[in-house]
């Protein structure tokens, strides 16, 4: 029996990008995301359902690649579009490769929308910074975003039969779903294949870095503390570095802007107090944290600290990927002893949410403290007789935070 092509689960991007080129009015289409997470084969797959010629091209191949490679790729697309009627479409892959692209593609689209030619053009990047970076910088006003985050649940249930527990400690790569009967060729090909290959290629090769060995160890220190509040100066001394706070800070930036681990915020009405907090390490993947643990899949229910740090890191991976796709604003917040496990701003919308990865459901004083504090619209219990972990994650998180989708939930 032949088996479901793999963008019937990444349907709701596949939709938008072909409706999007399919329109008359143009604007630059930018397809933005950590590796591995299908941004190519969805964008393969939306080309392949055109009528009108398409022109793909790689930066991610062998040789040197410039303006000049640039101009050469557009003016095949530029042919194309003279012979067709409906015009044609660029795509080029891994573009944050190519120096100074975004110069180059400013000034090919502004000729193009000044002649009045049929060329729609689509741009594939696994470093949203650099991506996001060029695009502010030279393109404004001139392109559209679609952000492709790590697999969800449902996702990874409907493409590969994978049940909670699978996703919770495999995680969201669907290149490494069939490795998984074997859980230590798992482990290796997401460190060799996925964590090596982003830090050296999307992090260290195309990002000013003068400790790339400090940032590899504050990356391992943060998927080993994943769900976890550490302070700058508890970081500094858990690496053994007489590095900065600044940074650690910026290193942090850098690895969340591949998608990989990022430092959650506390929430506070003032801006700079957000900044100044301990940030709350948090992977974007579970992968991440399970690959590097040395925890085997038959041992997460015998060691009960761990899989309470893996249940919460698996809400925030839900949470972070959205935040990271612009869908809400993701914070914890802490005052002494009592604790929010995450905050979610959706516009002026404010839900609190607490994970409890045990059957039995304890006072919340955390969530009492901060309801008094700052009156949120909605409190959540993930776990315990609250929310099911399975059902949290087979919604989107805009169904939980914004006010007309879900009842409020004390």
């Amino acid at each position: 029996m032949k088996s479901k092509p793999r963008i019937e689960f990444r349907r709701s991007g596949y939709d938008l990008l072909r409706a999007r080129l399919q329109e008359q009015r143009r604007f630059i289409q930018v397809v933005a995301g950590p590796r591995q997470v299908g941004k190519t084969t969805m964008v393969r797959q939306v080309l392949e359902s055109l009528t009108v010629p398409v022109v793909f091209a790689s930066a991610d191949e062998p040789g040197l690649k410039g303006s000049q490679w640039v101009a050469q790729q557009w003016d095949a697309a530029r042919l194309a579009a003279r012979q067709s009627k409906d015009g044609a479409v660029l795509a080029v892959d891994e573009v944050q490769k190519i120096p100074h692209w975004d110069e180059s593609i400013k000034k090919l689209w502004d000729e193009d929308t000044a002649k009045r030619i049929q060329v729609k053009v689509v741009l594939l990047g696994s470093a949203p910074l650099l991506i996001q970076h060029g695009l502010t910088e030279s393109l404004g006003g001139r392109f559209e975003m679609l952000h492709q985050p790590h697999w969800t649940f449902p996702e990874m249930k409907s493409a590969f039969g994978w049940s909670i527990d699978n996703y919770l400690y495999f995680g969201g790569y669907p290149g490494a779903a069939t490795l998984i009967a074997d859980p230590e060729r798992w482990a290796r090909y997401v460190r060799d294949s996925l964590i090596e290959t982003t830090i050296s290629r999307d992090v260290l090769l195309l990002s000013r870095v003068d400790k790339p060995a400090l940032l590899r160890r504050l990356f391992e220190l943060a998927c080993s503390y994943s769900g976890q509040i550490l302070s700058y100066q508890k970081m500094t001394g858990q690496l053994q570095d007489a590095g900065n706070t600044t940074t650690l800070a910026h290193y942090l930036d850098l690895l969340a802007a591949a998608g990989m681990v990022t430092g959650v915020q506390k929430y506070a009405g003032d801006k700079a107090r957000q900044r100044a907090s301990s940030p709350k390490l948090q992977v974007f993947n579970t992968a991440l944290m399970t690959a590097q643990s040395g925890v085997a899949p038959n041992e997460v229910d015998k060691n009960p600290e761990f899989k309470g740090h893996l249940v919460e890191s698996a809400v925030g991976c839900h949470l972070v990927n959205a935040a990271a796709g612009k869908e809400c604003e993701l914070f914890y917040w802490r005052e002494n002893n009592r604790e929010v496990d995450f905050v979610v701003k959706s516009g002026r919308f404010i839900t609190a949410i607490e994970v409890k990865s045990g059957s039995r459901r304890d006072k919340l004083p955390g969530m009492d403290a901060f309801n008094t504090a700052f009156h949120p619209q909605r409190r959540l219990l993930v776990g315990a007789d609250g929310i099911s972990l399975e059902d949290f994650l087979s919604k989107p998180v805009s169904y939980w935070v914004r006010p007309a989708e879900f009842p409020a939930t004390s």
